[in-house]
C-alpha cells in the first residue's frame, strides 16, 4: 500500500492530522470529482436526463456494494444514510406483543430509541445481552436467552462508538440462525475497515454508512437484505420506487431489496459512493484492516505510556477506534486543544448508551479513529498534543 500516493490523492491530508474517520472520513479527489461531475451534468441536462444517461453507472454501484459484502446485487438497497437503512430494516419487522428483541449493551442511542418505541407501540420486550469479561456480547448468555424462546430479533452493532471493540458478529449470527431469529447487524462503523461477508456473518439484514470508513459522501448508505427473507418484510413507507400501483385498490411491492428505496435520491452522491467502494475494493479490505489495526495498536501503546492518560478500549478484537481520557483534564478541552494544534478527534459520550452499566464506563472520552492514510508522524503529533495539554 503506497501511503504517499494515497495521501496525495486525499487533499485533506495536507490540512490536518485527521483522526475522525469513524465520523466522516476524508474523501479522495476521485470521489469528490465524481460527485461534482454529475452535478455539472445535471446543470447541463437537468436531473432526470442526467440520471438516465448514467443509469448503467448507478446500476454498477449495486454490484460494487454487493462485492463488498459477498452478496447479490438484488439484495442491496441504496439509501441516504445508515440511519435510513437501519430504520427501514427495523420498522419493516411485523412485531407482535410478547416478541423479544435482544441487543448489545453498547447499542447506539438512535437504535435504542427505536427498540423502546417498538416496546411502547407493540408490547415487545427489549433485553440487553450481558457483556463477557472483554466487554463484548457474552455468547453463552446469548445462547441461553435464545433457548428461552420468543426472540423475534437479535440486533447489535458491529463496532460500538466509544470503546474500541469488535463484536463477534459471525458467532452471534450462528446462534440467531439456529434459534430462528432475525439478525440485524449495524455495520455503520465497520464497513470499509473490516471484512464483511454476509454469508459468513449469517445476518439477514445489514445497514452501513458511506461517509465513514468507506470514505464516501455524506448522505449515502446502504442496506443488505437476505433474499430468503425480503418478501416477509414490508417497508414502513412505500412510493413508486418501492412498489407499483396496479389498480384503484391494489399495489405490488418489489420482490427485491429495492423495496426499501425511495424514488427521489441524490444520484451524484450515489455515484460518489460507488467510486469510494470501488477504491476500497481495489486496495483490498484485508490490507486496509491490517494497516488500521497496526496504527490503532501503535496509538494505544503511545497513549498508555503518557502520564495520566487512560485508554478505555475493550474487546478481544479491536477496531480502529481508540478512546481515552486524561486525568484532571476536561474531555472537551482535550478535543479543542488538539484541534487548535491541527489534530482532529471527536468527543464521544459513552453515557448516552443507557443499556451499558459497566461500572468503569466514563461519561465522556476522546475518540481518535485511525485510517490507512494516517502516518506515524501524525500519531506522534496526536501524542505530543495530548502530552502538552
Amino acid at each position: 500500500m503506497d501511503i504517499t500516493h494515497l495521501r496525495a490523492r486525499t487533499p485533506g491530508c495536507t490540512e490536518t492530522a485527521f483522526f475522525d474517520n469513524a465520523g466522516a472520513a476524508l474523501r479522495t479527489e476521485h470521489v469528490t470529482n465524481t460527485v461534482i461531475d454529475h452535478l455539472t451534468l445535471e446543470n447541463r441536462l437537468g436531473g432526470y436526463a442526467a440520471a438516465e444517461q448514467e443509469d448503467d453507472r448507478v446500476e454498477a454501484v449495486y454490484t460494487s456494494v454487493a462485492r463488498l459484502l459477498n452478496a447479490r446485487p438484488e439484495e442491496i438497497a441504496l439509501v441516504d444514510s445508515a440511519t435510513r437503512a437501519w430504520d427501514m430494516a427495523f420498522y419493516s419487522i411485523a412485531f407482535r406483543p410478547g416478541d423479544r428483541i435482544l441487543t448489545s449493551r453498547s447499542e447506539y442511542p438512535s437504535n435504542g430509541l427505536g427498540y423502546l418505541q417498538a416496546k411502547q407501540r407493540f408490547g415487545v420486550s427489549v433485553e440487553p445481552i450481558p457483556d463477557d469479561k472483554h466487554g463484548q456480547v457474552d455468547l453463552d448468555a446469548l445462547a441461553e436467552m435464545l433457548d428461552q424462546g420468543g426472540v423475534r430479533l437479535v440486533a447489535v452493532n458491529h463496532v460500538p462508538t466509544y470503546n474500541g471493540l469488535v463484536q463477534p458478529a459471525a458467532e452471534i449470527g450462528a446462534l440467531a440462525r439456529r434459534a430462528g431469529a432475525l439478525y440485524l447487524l449495524d455495520a455503520c462503523q465497520s464497513a470499509g475497515q473490516l471484512p464483511l461477508d454476509v454469508r459468513e456473518i449469517g445476518c439477514h439484514l445489514l445497514s452501513a454508512a458511506g461517509r465513514k470508513y468507506l470514505r464516501g459522501p455524506r448522505g449515502t448508505g446502504f442496506l443488505y437484505v437476505d433474499r430468503e427473507v425480503v418478501t416477509t418484510l414490508e417497508p414502513p413507507v412505500l412510493d413508486l420506487r418501492a412498489a407499483t400501483w396496479t389498480g384503484p385498490d391494489s399495489y405490488l411491492i418489489r420482490p427485491d431489496a429495492r423495496r426499501f428505496e425511495s424514488w427521489e435520491r441524490g444520484v451524484a452522491d450515489l455515484l460518489g459512493l460507488g467510486a469510494a467502494v470501488d477504491e476500497a475494493l481495489e486496495l483490498g479490505i484485508g490490507p486496509i484492516r491490517e494497516r488500521i489495526d497496526t496504527l490503532a495498536e501503535q496509538l494505544r501503546a503511545g497513549l498508555s505510556a503518557l502520564d495520566g492518560v487512560r485508554v478505555h478500549d475493550r474487546g478481544q478484537v479491536r477496531s480502529g477506534l481508540v478512546t481515552f481520557t486524561k486525568d484532571g483534564r476536561d474531555t472537551q478541552h482535550l478535543v479543542d486543544g488538539l484541534r487548535a494544534a491541527g489534530v482532529i478527534t471527536l468527543l464521544s459520550r459513552p453515557s448516552a448508551a443507557k443499556f451499558d452499566t459497566h461500572p468503569e464506563k466514563p461519561t465522556e472520552v476522546v475518540r481518535a479513529s485511525v485510517h490507512y492514510y494516517n502516518t506515524d508522524a501524525e500519531i506522534g503529533r496526536l501524542l505530543d498534543g495530548v502530552a502538552q495539554l
